[in-house]
């Protein structure tokens, strides 16, 4: 039987120790929450800090930086990258390879489409359509 966790060294010459999620066997590093019935697929990234609620899904790919938080059932799609601080409505669906910055919040229930850019610090709210809503 393989091992259930990985070391990876980043940018700063400090190695992290990831271990693979029950659901999905993606990467979570120590320190991260991540409730049992969220599902993190392969390839997905969760670092250190990170709450990751329940029926929530991370998507193949994706990574999830520092201190970000992902309400119940978000769905993060695929190769989406959710920036240090961030934080994910309940209920919000992120597109494929969308870009989420750092510390920017995304209102329960919104719809962000694929290869979207949201600032850092910015805050959005969409309607069930994905329309942005006037703050």
């Amino acid at each position: 039987m393989g091992k259930n966790y990985v070391d990876i060294e980043n940018d700063r010459g400090e190695i992290l120790r990831y271990r693979k999620h029950v659901n999905g066997r993606g990467l979570i590093a120590n320190g991260a929450k991540v409730h049992p019935s969220a599902v993190v697929e392969a390839g997905a990234y969760v670092e250190p800090g990170v709450h990751i609620a329940a029926g929530a899904h991370v998507g193949r790919g994706a990574w999830v930086e520092t201190d970000a938080v992902i309400g119940p059932d978000a769905q993060i799609a695929p190769h989406a990258h959710i920036g240090p601080g961030a934080a994910i409505g309940a209920g919000a669906k992120i597109g494929v390879r969308t870009h989420v910055g750092s510390g920017a919040r995304v209102a329960v229930g919104s719809l962000i489409g694929d290869d979207e850019t949201i600032a850092d610090g910015e805050r959005v709210a969409t309607d069930r359509r994905g329309l942005r809503l006037a703050a």
